[in-house]
């Protein structure tokens, strides 16, 4: 880190700066501080005046400051005797002679180093290391210059440099009066301090430090602006930079592309594309640039127009168009350019590899990796990591396999970036086991390895485990990231888990994460999918920032927790901000519209999809019209609305129409549209439900038969519905008629009691919902333990009065247990979530958000 070796105060102790691997943060008074000095560097120190003259100062003065030297030697203290004991443990075997140190030549190097007298010495080998703070390491370099001695110090100091480099600004002021200060330096080495100080400070972040010491150095040349400059703009502190470099007194090309890039990674592209205009003089790394940005903000056809302008090209310039090209979905014009290229580096071959991976193509993905192997060119980590992502993408387990063993003769495996991706290549093949054992072996691990491993786990629907994951990283001391919070959160979804979603919802606020766009969109989105709507009511609108994802996730959240209305006045507080709206805006808005019988609006916004040509008309937007359609009672019109489709409609579309007829007992279009299904997918399990229950619900038992017989025909099982509870991160589940749970006797107590009550309040079963051919008597005993009944009486029982009870439901809920929940949530007086297939239902004062449309 310095150029020139001097001595800091602080308080009582003191350092000496001559190389450091770890200086604490804080220097406490009386610490002592120790020098630690090779072998090698024994004599180095001897042969230069101005390095003695420091270990002078050293013995003389601070009596707490002790020597360390060598690797294997004792630790040298003054006014003691060195014992003829300690000398023999302080022999140690010089580098590169081969041949012991003498007793005489050890004293003789000791006296050389302090300037004191040898008898004055003495080697204690009984002072432990680890009572000492602070801990100075050096070694001399092989040339035996006393620059690069000194330079070894900037690559091996890590730690806190606040106090240091403080006090090296008083140091390396003119007229310094500091009697420690014992070397002049060079007005070039002078420069080369404060470049390793501020390099120092901006690479660790600490932005506050590094302009306070900017201020203080006396004319600063274009290279230090051009630092400060850099850094401002890494730390988002654009209006710094430009301000900053308003005030230079001159500028260079460097200076001029630094301040372009900052606004371009702040997100400026006007500014960026203004400066660029303005500069005097440009080279192809401002050209490149620029045409980098235009990209990176989806203006392709100006970054395309710039391209072709450029005086000269070098292969960055084309690489960062091929990349322009992947990023913007245009990769048929990345190949055209890719195979007109005068000269392909691997970053050529890697974007490639890449482009056609995220744009769909893996398998041409791979196809190249093969050419490029091939053709003798060496792979990067880099490229390693999208040849796995496109075998996961294929997939291609088997190939992906042979890369690993590729990667590890490669002498990557080590590294992290690939060894992420091998983890996630081994996730999305359905073998997390094999991530898990790559991670444990790793002993030192980050954030992005163990994100991924989490992320893994909830890609194979293991969320308990990604959870722990979550948990022991914490705990370890590494601090998640935002795709980590991104990743927990979904976690907490999969298994309708609020609790513990709010317990990292704390943790991303200690971690000051709360307010970033990405963990606030996926807060939300765990909100909403756990029922608790509100709470992601108050999470988007506490968002400083907010982003598309974070306007769909609010309004998709709305739409299926009932709040249709809140829904479609978000769409209007989101086009008054000028958000563009995009496929998934539409589904949730079409969503809110068949969950809540609002027919002319729903046509309304299916007709602004049609007409907005910046968003396709996709399958789901139809399913949602027809589902419109068809809950309102107009089966006919949807029967018609699919017929008249410029596309083939699929399963989707048709499950929509049977799932209205089911809601109005319609046969004949059942009848219809569950023959559409059988032709496309003559084993979905879901049509054939839909349509046995059609048949029992008109009394029609003989085609319920039929239908059933049709079903074990093919081998095809009903898959049961089942309700499930969690409380205190223990899940519940149960199913009809359920006698499994140690509380039953409980259970059937509550459900008795309840139904006293129930019938008090003119509650009568409906019996059209119990779906057997069998008495009315058993008809109503089946009603009363339907799953979710039983869920609610056992979150009756097992939670505190007062608070809200949350329900899943693997299929629809019927609707006799809708009018019952509605009831009971009166009786109680507590609010009642339940979740079916297709949206939520808040239950309070005995009412349901959905308005009893379902």
């Amino acid at each position: 880190m310095l150029n020139g070796p001097c001595i800091l105060k602080e308080g009582s102790a003191s350092i000496v700066v001559v190389g450091c691997s770890r200086v604490s943060k804080k220097v406490i008074g009386d610490t002592p501080i120790i020098v630690r000095v090779s072998n090698k560097s024994v004599d180095f120190i001897a042969r230069h005046r101005e390095l003695k003259d420091v270990m002078k100062v050293l013995s003389s003065e601070f009596y707490r400051t002790l020597i360390h030297i060598g690797a294997e030697g004792g630790i040298v203290s003054r006014n003691a005797q060195i014992g003829e004991k300690d000398l023999k443990k302080f022999n140690t075997k010089r580098k590169g002679k081969g041949k012991d140190e003498s007793e005489g030549g050890v004293r003789k190097k000791i006296k050389n180093m302090i300037g004191g007298d040898e008898n004055h010495l003495h080697v204690s080998s009984q002072l432990s290391l680890f009572e000492v703070e602070n801990i100075i390491t050096v070694d001399a370099p092989s040339d035996g210059g006393v620059h690069s001695f000194l330079l070894l110090v900037r690559e091996r100091l890590k730690g806190s440099m606040k106090k240091l480099s403080s006090a090296l600004c008083r140091l390396s002021l003119p007229k310094h009066s500091n009697p420690f200060a014992v070397a002049k330096v060079r007005s070039t080495e002078e420069i080369w301090r404060w470049k390793s100080i501020l390099s120092h400070l901006l690479r660790n972040k600490d932005i506050e430090e590094a302009q306070r010491i900017f201020l203080q150095i006396p004319s600063p040349d274009i290279h230090l602006y051009t630092m400060m400059i850099n850094g401002y703009s890494q730390a988002n502190r654009i209006n710094d930079a430009l301000h900053l470099f308003d005030s230079m007194p001159d500028r260079d090309i460097a200076s001029w592309n630094s301040i372009i890039k900052g606004c371009l990674d702040c997100g400026d592209l006007c500014l960026a594309q203004k400066l660029f205009t303005e500069m005097p003089d440009r080279n192809v790394i401002s050209w490149t640039s620029i045409v980098n940005g235009l990209a990176k903000f989806g203006c392709i056809d100006a970054a395309e127009k710039l391209f072709y302008k450029m005086p000269g090209r070098d292969t960055a310039a084309w690489n960062s168009m091929i990349t322009g090209y992947c990023d913007n979905g245009r990769i048929h014009d990345a190949q055209l350019l890719f195979e007109k290229m005068p000269h392909r580096n691997v970053i050529s071959w890697t974007a490639m590899i890449g482009g056609h991976d995220q744009n769909g193509d893996s398998d041409k993905a791979l196809c190249l990796f093969h050419q490029m192997w091939v053709r003798g060119i060496k792979p990067t980590s880099s490229t390693f990591a999208c040849v796995l992502t496109a075998c996961a993408n294929s997939p291609d387990s088997e190939l992906g396999i042979q890369i690993h063993a590729i990667v590890i003769k490669a002498g990557y495996a080590e590294e992290n970036f690939t060894l992420t991706s091998l983890i996630t290549f081994y996730a999305k093949c359905k073998q997390i086991e094999s991530s898990s054992k790559l991670l444990d072996r790793v002993e030192d691990r980050n954030v992005f390895l163990w994100t991924a491993l989490i992320t893994g786990y909830g890609l194979n629907g293991r969320h308990e485990e990604a959870l722990d994951e979550f948990g022991k990283m914490v705990r370890s001391g590494i601090m998640p990231n935002e795709s980590t919070f991104s990743s927990s959160l979904n976690s907490c979804c999969g298994l309708e888990a609020l609790d513990r979603g709010k317990g990292i919802h704390a943790t991303a606020i200690k971690q000051g994460f709360d307010f970033d766009v990405f963990v606030g969109n996926s807060l939300i989105v765990m909100y909403s999918k756990c029922g608790d709507v509100a709470d992601g009511v108050k999470m988007f609108n506490s968002m400083s920032k907010r982003n598309l994802v974070s306007w769909n996730s609010i309004i998709v959240g709305c739409a299926q927790n009932g709040y249709a209305s809140r829904a479609l006045e978000l769409f209007d507080e989101m086009s008054a901000c000028r958000i563009k709206p995009d496929e998934i805006t539409f589904v949730g808005l079409l969503t809110a519209c068949s969950h809540s019988n609002m027919i002319e609006k729903g046509r309304q916004i299916f007709q602004l999809l049609k007409e907005n040509p910046y968003v396709d008309v996709r399958v789901e937007h139809r399913a949602c019209m027809v589902d419109i359609l068809g809950r309102s009672g107009n089966l006919d019109e949807a029967e018609e609305f699919i017929r008249g489709m410029s596309v083939k409609p699929n399963v989707m579309i048709w499950l929509a129409l049977l799932s209205a007829c089911r809601l109005h007992c319609n046969v004949e279009i059942a009848r219809k549209a569950a023959g559409e299904i059988f032709n496309l997918d003559p084993y979905n399990s879901a049509a054939y439900v839909l349509l046995s229950n059609i048949y029992a619900s008109a009394g029609k038992w003989n085609d319920v038969a039929q239908t059933r017989v049709m079903m074990r025909s093919r081998g095809i099982v009903k898959i049961p519905g089942s309700s499930w509870i969690t409380v205190h991160e223990s899940r519940h589940e149960f199913v009809c008629g359920d006698r499994s749970n140690p509380l039953t006797t409980e259970i059937d107590k509550k459900l008795d009691w309840l139904d006293e009550k129930l019938k008090e309040h003119g509650y009568v079963c409906e019996k059209t919902f119990a779906l057997h051919d069998v008495d009315d008597e058993q008809k109503e005993h089946s009603l009363k333990y339907h799953s979710e009944k039983i869920a609610v009486a056992f979150g009756l029982i097992v939670t505190a009065n007062g608070s809200t009870i949350r329900v899943m439901k693997n299929l629809r809920v019927c609707g006799d247990c809708h009018t019952a929940i509605k009831l009971i949530s009166m009786i109680v007086e507590r609010e009642i979530v339940l979740r079916d297939s297709s949206r939520f239902h808040h239950f309070r004062d005995g009412l349901c958000s959905c308005g009893d449309y379902w």
